[in-house]
């Protein structure tokens, strides 16, 4: 009797256990069981930060690690060590997380009051770089700034600029419930201005980048369907014959439709990346173990990294950087889609649109499904530029999710965490939609020529607060006639003077951060 009462007692105990595990977990307990740990991870305030930091770590190590192995024999074979493109890269990568840790530490209203000058600057080194003696040329192309050190290329400055500036800019328009052309001008013209300037080094490849965040910035700007359609088919009809006027690029045009005609020629670098990916097979050949970066595949360490990652690392190897790009997409849409600012919600949604896509580009053209562009491979491919100025805009993706509602009430509440107290970074502003809607008043305010003329004493029309004071039921003489010439009134004063007022209010080059709540939006006027 006594062996048999802890087996009856051990049922009992369960069973008052039971209410009480249901009363930890909630009502909805089982759901919760069934997500796992990773949901539960998910969940937490600071997760996308966390993501996204991750993802930025995981893929520079990753690149690092594929850039020492493709660049080793032709650094060697070049008469110099075989770690000297892996070096430079290494210090580009330092650069990088230094400028990854600035853009976590600066204000998102201070990096809205910087974003036109900076974008101005962008442009003027864009002509800079234009100019002989002042830009280096390599290999037919006048993109660069020789700093002796490192290389810098101005056009990959010119993307970030453009995301930050244009997400400033649609986001002050959308407050103030712009029209179509406000949202078109003048963020179409300057995207214009820079894709020109950068055609003209030329580089098509970075044209295509250009493109693709100006395309983004519109259509998570609100720009119609139909207006959209227009510049899209005006874009690719624009790319199609950029890659048809030089003689390089219609080679690769040429290459791409009929891959058999020159395999010796213009044919034989995507054929050798075709060759260097089915010789990986599943598991690969192993770390180091490729054969075509023994100078059978051109650029290996930069534009076909892809292809030299599915020979050494398999086919496992091209899924972990798919699944770690995939991962990146859903952090970035998180964050943009958790986010109450209008700016961090176009910002983040653009920036991550344009990584993604020019991952799809480089790795699309490594496999054969696109034509060769010249588009590298985010914070994997070799180039110092790249790197550093692709962490620098994971830094501002990461910073944006700091901003997110529940990470601001977490940092304010002291549940920072480990990884933000070690970084000492600063707790990130409240969005509050009515100090947005004093900055943006004040804003107006500020760039009216003068001041409207008061009403008089003896006016038969009230003001609006007198009006909104009377009781919906009472109604005085005129009033009808108040309300119908209130209403034209203001719909004549807003067509005739809507871009110029909305230009003033707006003034990218002085932001009226932050901005008024989606939501609130309609009591704005």
């Amino acid at each position: 009797m006594t062996a048999a009462t802890p087996r009856r007692a051990a049922p009992e105990a369960a069973r008052r256990a039971a209410p009480e595990a249901a009363r930890r977990v909630g009502n909805k307990g089982p759901q919760r069981l069934r997500i796992g740990w990773f949901g539960a991870w998910l969940a937490r305030p600071l997760a996308s930060f966390h993501l996204v930091v991750a993802i930025a770590v995981l893929l520079t190590v990753l690149g690092l690690v594929m850039v020492l192995s493709a660049s080793s024999v032709e650094s060697y074979a070049g008469g110099g060590s075989a770690y000297s493109l892996f070096i430079q890269q290494a210090v580009m990568a330092a650069f990088g997380a230094v400028v990854f840790y600035i853009a976590l530490r600066i204000p998102m209203r201070l990096m809205r009051q910087l974003s036109f000058p900076v974008f101005a600057l962008s442009v003027v080194l864009l002509v800079l770089v234009l100019i002989p003696g002042v830009g280096t040329k390599v290999q037919g192309s006048q993109r660069w700034f020789d700093l002796g050190v490192v290389s810098v290329q101005p056009s990959e400055v010119a993307k970030v600029t453009l995301v930050v500036w244009g997400s400033h800019l649609l986001a002050s328009r959308q407050s103030e419930k712009a029209g179509y052309k406000d949202i078109l001008m003048p963020l179409v013209p300057a995207g214009l201005l820079v894709c020109l300037l950068v055609v003209l080094e030329p580089n098509l490849s970075t044209t295509i980048a250009l493109g693709i965040v100006l395309t983004s910035l519109l259509w998570f700007g609100g720009l119609p369907l139909r207006m959209f359609v227009t510049i899209a088919v005006s874009g690719v009809v624009a790319a199609t014959i950029l890659a048809l006027s030089a003689g390089y690029r219609s080679d690769r045009m040429r290459a791409f439709f009929n891959p058999g005609d020159d395999p010796q020629g213009i044919g034989y670098q995507a054929r050798q990346a075709m060759y260097s990916l089915a010789d990986g097979g599943i598991w690969g050949r192993g770390l180091g173990q490729s054969r075509a970066k023994w100078s059978y595949l051109p650029n290996a360490h930069n534009d076909f990294i892809f292809a030299i990652i599915g020979e050494e690392l398999g086919f496992l190897g091209c899924a972990l950087v798919l699944g770690l790009f995939a991962l990146f997409v859903y952090a970035g849409l998180r964050i943009a889609s958790r986010s109450v600012d209008p700016f961090i919600r176009l910002l983040t949604a653009s920036a991550t649109t344009w990584i993604t896509c020019q991952a799809l580009i480089n790795i699309g053209y490594v496999v054969g499904l696109l034509p060769v562009t010249g588009l590298q491979l985010p914070l994997v491919s070799a180039g110092g530029s790249s790197l550093a100025i692709t962490l620098l805009m994971f830094g501002i993706i990461a910073n944006a999710a700091r901003h997110e509602p529940e990470a601001v009430a977490a940092l304010h509440s002291g549940q920072d965490g480990r990884f933000s107290r070690l970084l000492r970074l600063p707790k990130p502003e409240v969005y509050s939609p009515a100090r947005a809607a004093r900055a943006r008043a004040k804003a107006k305010a500020n760039g009216k020529p003068k001041p409207k003329p008061k009403p008089k004493a003896n006016a038969k029309v009230k003001s609006a607060p007198q009006r909104r004071a009377l009781p919906s039921g009472r109604s005085r003489g005129g009033s009808a006639e108040t309300s119908s010439r209130r209403s034209v009134d203001s719909d004549s004063a807003r067509r005739t003077s809507r871009s110029t007022e909305s230009w003033r209010s707006t003034r990218a080059w002085e932001p009226n951060y932050p901005m008024k709540h989606a939501r609130e939006r309609g009591n704005s006027r």
